[in-house]
């Protein structure tokens, strides 16, 4: 078993930093390693932080099952939910759509299939910390946030380390 399937919490950060706003899981990522010094909870052994991209996020869960002890998976990424650019929105799995096959594509809640069953199945328990996007141009090409994004970051951070201090 990977080493990051041995522990209690997984957080994972979704989406690409190529396409604007779907860098936010990334950003977000970045800034919880960044606070590891000053909140004890993410230097915790129990806790796993993940850059997970586009695709990793897809690979890491199909590799739970019975046997791992994850409690806990956290995910930032960005949401289309027609609120204002930036807005934050938790999400559990009783509120992700419901899609008959895996489905990755992050502008559309990603793997909300899979997740319903990883909760069903190893009564894991699902978050999702979801940012309103405003900027997505995929398939060009935009290397930055959009400033209600960015803004957005810390409180997703905050509203992270609160999960984790549960």
């Amino acid at each position: 078993m990977p080493e990051y399937l041995e522990k209690e919490v997984l957080v994972l950060g979704c989406g690409n930093i190529l396409f604007g706003d779907d860098g936010f899981g990334y950003a977000v990522v970045n800034k919880l390693n960044e606070l590891k010094k000053e909140q004890p909870i993410l230097e915790s052994n129990k806790i796993q932080i993940i850059d997970a991209g586009t695709g990793a996020s897809h690979f890491i869960l199909s590799l739970i099952d019975e046997k791992t002890p994850l409690k806990k998976i956290i995910i930032a990424d960005v949401i289309d939910y027609g609120l204002t650019p930036g807005e934050l929105k938790k999400l559990y799995s009783k509120d992700l759509p419901d899609i008959d096959k895996y489905h990755i594509d992050a502008h559309d809640m990603p793997l909300a299939g899979m997740l319903k069953d990883i909760e069903d199945n190893y009564g894991v328990k699902i978050v999702v910390i979801g940012c309103q996007q405003k900027n997505v141009p995929a398939p060009d090409i935009l290397l930055e946030l959009s400033d209600e994004v960015n803004a957005a970051v810390d409180g997703a951070v905050s509203l992270i380390i609160d999960e984790l201090n549960e």
